[in-house]
C-alpha cells in the first residue's frame, strides 16, 4: 500500500477517535446535568473510545495497520512490527486528523448557549491531567505509572490480536475492548490518555493548564508503548 493512501488512513483513523471519543465526553457525557439518565457518564465514554478504534480498525486498519495513536507506532517499532523510517510521517498524521477533529469538536460544542471552557477545570474539553488537572486529583508519579503500564499493556493486546496464529478477523474487537477497559480504569486518574495525538488534539483548544501538562501524555504513553513492544517481542511469539 502506498504511503500517501496508508498516511490518509492514519489521519482519517485519528480523526474518528478524537471525534468519537472525545465527542462523547463533550457532548454526551454530562448530557443534560447531573441525574439526567440521558448523559452516558464515564461508561458511555470508555465505551465509546473502545468503538471508535473497533470501527476504525476494522475500516482502515487493512490500509495501515490502524495505529492511530503515536504511542501505538512507537511499540509497533519496538516489537519489530513497523518500520522505523515510517515513525514520523505516521506520528504527524495522526497528530493532524486529531487535530481537525479537536477543532470541529470545539465548533460543534460552541454551538451551545453557555458553553465555555475553564483551562483551570480538571478534564475540561476532555484533557488529560494530573494533580489539579486530574479528574480524581492524583499525583503526577501515578498519573504517569499508570498512563506507562496502560499502554504497555495496550500494545501486548495489539501484537497479539493481530499475530499470524491469532483468530482471523478478531483483532478490532479485542482492541477495541481493551481501549475501552483502560478508559474504566483510568478517566478518574488522568481522564485517560494513552495516546498523545489525542491529547494534543484537545488540549491544543483548552488552554494554558492543558498544554502545560501535554509533556507527561507524550513521555509516558511512548514509554510504556516501547515497554509492551518490547516485552511481547522478548516473549518469543513474533515469529510467524
Amino acid at each position: 500500500m502506498g504511503m500517501s493512501k496508508r498516511l490518509t488512513a492514519e489521519f482519517i483513523g485519528t480523526f474518528w477517535l478524537v471525534l468519537g471519543g472525545c465527542g462523547s465526553a463533550v457532548l454526551a457525557a454530562n448530557f443534560g446535568g447531573p441525574g439526567n439518565p440521558l448523559g452516558i457518564g464515564l461508561l458511555g465514554v470508555s465505551l465509546a473510545f473502545g468503538l471508535t478504534v473497533l470501527t476504525g480498525a476494522y475500516a482502515l486498519g487493512h490500509i495501515s495497520g490502524g495505529h492511530f495513536n503515536p504511542a501505538v507506532s512507537f511499540g509497533l517499532w519496538a516489537g519489530g512490527r513497523f518500520d522505523g523510517r515510517d515513525l514520523l510521517p505516521y506520528i504527524v498524521a495522526q497528530v493532524a486528523g486529531g487535530a481537525l477533529a479537536g477543532f470541529i469538536l470545539l465548533q460543534v460544542a460552541s454551538g451551545q448557549n453557555g458553553f465555555a471552557i475553564d483551562p483551570t477545570a480538571a478534564g475540561t474539553f476532555a484533557t488529560n491531567g494530573y494533580g489539579a488537572m486530574s479528574p480524581g486529583g492524583y499525583s503526577v508519579v501515578a498519573a504517569a505509572l499508570i498512563e506507562i503500564v496502560l499502554t504497555a499493556m495496550f500494545v501486548i493486546v495489539i501484537m497479539g490480536a493481530t499475530h499470524a496464529r491469532a483468530p482471523a478477523g478478531f483483532a478490532p474487537i479485542a482492541i477495541g475492548l481493551a481501549l475501552t477497559l483502560i478508559h474504566l480504569i483510568s478517566i478518574p486518574v488522568t481522564n485517560t490518555s494513552v495516546n498523545p495525538a489525542r491529547s494534543t488534539a484537545v488540549a491544543l483548544f483548552a488552554g494554558s493548564g492543558a498544554l502545560s501538562q501535554l509533556w507527561l501524555f507524550w513521555v509516558a504513553p511512548i514509554i510504556g508503548g516501547l515497554i509492551g513492544g518490547a516485552i511481547y517481542r522478548q516473549l518469543g511469539q513474533d515469529k510467524a
